[in-house]
Formats: structure tokens, sequence, C-alpha cells
């Protein structure tokens, strides 16, 4: 008779995770609170205005722009630096498509620059061969929750006097030396998305310690209105990137659990990668010392067994979630996401201003590549607020498929 569940074997575990989000009876009045007020539209509101200020000091920067999600904050973010037409950002191809897609928005151009195998980050190494004369920006994305090497980062920016955006759609909370990420570069980008660490359905926000940074990102969000002039006075190509009351309540409201949930995600992570650690064929996300905190969006451990056993990934992947343990195998490449896999000659690749061609089919990059097919599993970070058997369980069944991944040979 089989062991693994995947083949008719018993399951590891029956019981659900914790469920996500988080809310209770406080979130519901929160919202009753806005629906009675009658000020459901954030010009003239409280609750917006207020989440603003004190996310905008939880991450240690001066101004925070709240807008209607995270592809949208980065995109205000490219413009309120001045990220436009023909220029180059540097950004990695292992994160979700709005990392490329807001930089096509704003008629720019993404480079992309590939990843460190042990920590799926974008590799600073790499970073300065990808340089011309036409980068403007470097975006570092805190993949799952972990913050890049900033110091790495910032160095070459200042080299090149670059600018640096952090896609910080999956590290709220997470920290650098003690620093909050969205405030180690020039701006920063969040998402309140469903799944986010920090939810309110959708959402976004804008960070800066940079205040005239933080006035450009205001009027390109509030359709080109500057703060002191009139209502129909809008001197700013922007847009209407607002966010409603309701949002900024829920948002504040959730805001009293996001230091106790990261904390627990720490504590359950650090764990589960102790466990893990001593698993051959395993190897968990490398977390480098200086990085404080981990948000922990996603746990990610690479699956290094296919070589020695010729059992692929995905199988393995199959046979976890067999066992009780949901996981997936996240990105593929961005490059091969479809969007880019475009005619070069086609805009704003091929548009005249920019003056030459990128063909995205041919760019292959060995470390994403790798990852994207053969190694990264994930984890969602709800998975990490349940408690120490609940990690015991993922560990055990990691180890029980390992330890029988012959029989995955026959599926």
């Amino acid at each position: 008779m089989s062991k693994l569940a995947v083949k008719g074997g018993p399951k590891i575990r029956e019981k659900p995770f914790p469920s996500w989000p988080v809310w209770d009876d406080s979130d519901c009045r929160a919202l009753v609170e806005v629906c009675n007020s009658g000020q459901w539209w954030c010009v003239g509101g409280t609750k917006v205005k207020q989440f603003e200020e004190e996310f905008a000091a939880y991450c240690g920067c001066k101004v925070g722009v709240c807008v209607p999600n995270g592809t949208i904050a980065l995109v205000v973010a490219l413009k309120a630096l001045g990220i436009g037409y023909g220029d180059e950002v540097i950004v990695t191809p292992y994160t979700f498509i709005a990392s490329a897609s807001s930089i096509l928005e704003v008629n720019a151009v993404p480079v992309f620059v590939d990843i460190d195998p042990e920590t799926l980050n974008i590799d600073p190494a790499k970073i300065e061969d990808a340089i011309t004369d036409k980068t403007k920006a470097i975006m570092a994305v805190h993949i799952g929750g972990l913050p890049c090497d900033m110091d790495a980062i910032t160095r070459i920016a200042r080299k090149h006097r670059l600018k640096v955006i952090e896609d910080c759609a999956q590290a709220h909370a997470a920290e650098w030396k003690g620093r909050k990420v969205g405030s180690l570069g020039d701006v920063g980008a969040f998402s309140f998305q469903a799944s986010k660490n920090l939810t309110s359905g959708e959402g976004g926000i804008v960070v800066t310690t940079d205040e005239d940074i933080g006035s450009r990102a205001w009027s390109i969000h509030n359709v080109g209105r500057v703060k002191e002039g009139a209502w129909y006075y809008h001197p700013v190509m922007g847009s209407n990137y607002r966010m409603t009351e309701f949002q900024g309540a829920i948002l504040l409201n959730q805001m009293k659990n996001l230091d106790a949930q990261t904390a627990r995600r720490n504590e359950n992570a650090l764990y589960l990668s102790g466990r893990l650690a001593g698993i051959d064929g395993i190897q968990p996300q490398k977390r480098h010392e200086r990085v404080t905190t981990h948000a922990y969006h996603l746990y990610i451990f690479r699956y290094l067994a296919e070589a020695s056993t010729g059992v692929p990934r995905d199988r393995f992947v199959q046979a976890l979630n067999a066992e009780g343990i949901p996981c997936s195998t996240g990105y593929v490449p961005l490059y091969r996401s479809g969007m880019f896999e475009i005619d070069p000659a086609a805009c704003p690749i091929g548009c005249p201003f920019y003056g030459k061609q990128v063909n995205y089919k041919d760019l292959r990059l060995e470390n994403c590549e790798r990852a994207c097919e053969h190694e990264a599993v994930w984890l969602i970070q709800n998975m990490l607020l349940g408690d120490r058997k609940d990690m015991d369980d993922i560990a055990d069944a990691v180890e029980k498929v390992i330890s029988n991944i012959d029989e995955l040979r026959e599926l």
C-alpha cells in the first residue's frame, strides 16, 4: 500500500489552516461609522487622511498618498519621480506583473535583471551591467516580504545617479537593518489587495521621505490639482486615483493587528525553516542577517531534489497538496508572461523616442528560469498565523513526501 496521500495513502492533515482576512465586529463598526457619517469620499473625510499619516509615520516616512490599488501606487511613484518616455527602469523578472506593467504604463522600458537564486530577490551584482545612458531608476521588489539588499542597491543608485522605487506590495512591516521598507529608497509603493498582510480588499499607498516627491504624488493622484490651487486648477497631468473612506477605515482598524501578526509569522517561519533545513533536497529562502523583520507574505522554499531523484518540482507540489498542505509553484518569468512576447518594433519598446529595440522573446535569465520551472514552492502568509502544530504538519508532510519520493515517479 502507498504511503503518500496522492497515491491513496493517509493524509498528514485534514484540518484547514487559518483563514484570511482576520476580522471582527470592530471592522464592521468602522464601516458603519463611515456609512452613517455620509462622508464616503476621501476629499473632506478623515479616515484616509488619518491612515496616510499613520502608515507613513509607521514606515519612517514623511508623506503617504493613498490610491485604489498597488499597481496604481507604482504608476504614481514612477510618475512622481519623473520617469517617462524612453527611460529604462531596472526590475526583477521574478515578481507580479504590476512591477513591470507599471513601467510600461508610464511609457518607460523594463530592463530585467536576474535574481539571486537563494533569496529570489534581484541580484545586485548583476545590476550595473544592465545600466545604460537611458537608465533612470531601479525598482527593488521585496519578494515574499524579504527585503532586497538595500545597501548594495542604494550604493549603485548613488554611484549612477539613479532613483530607487521600492515595490513593497508583499512587504508590510518588513525591515532592513531596523528600518522599515518604503523608507529606504526615494519612494515606496504598497498594496492592500485581498491577500496582502494588511488589507482592505483593494487599495494602495505611496510613501516617501521627500516632501517634493510626496507633493507630486498627491497631485498625480488627485486629477492634477495642487494643494494651494483652486478646485478647477489642474497644472499637473494626473488622474482620479483616490481611495474611499471605507477602505481608509478598514485599514486603520486592521493596522492595529499588523505588528502582532508579523511577529507570529516570523516566529513560525523561523521555526519552520529550522525544520525544513534538515530535510535533504529542501532549502528555505535565504534570510540575510541584515533582514531584521521579514514580512512573510509568502513563505518560499526551494525544492532541490529534482536533479538527484528525477521527480520534478510540480509533482512534489501535487503530492504536498494531497497531504493537506496548500502550496503552489508561483511565478513564471515576466518576460514569458504574454505581455512581453510582442513584436520588438511595437510601442513603447520600438517607438522612435526610445531609439532601439528590445526583444524579450529571446531573453533567458538562468536563475529566474530555474526558480520558476524547477525550484520555488510557495506557502501563503495566513498559514503562518497558525500554531506550532501547524508548522510541524507542514514540515512532517514535506519530510514524508521526500522520504517516499520514489512513489512519485509512477504518477
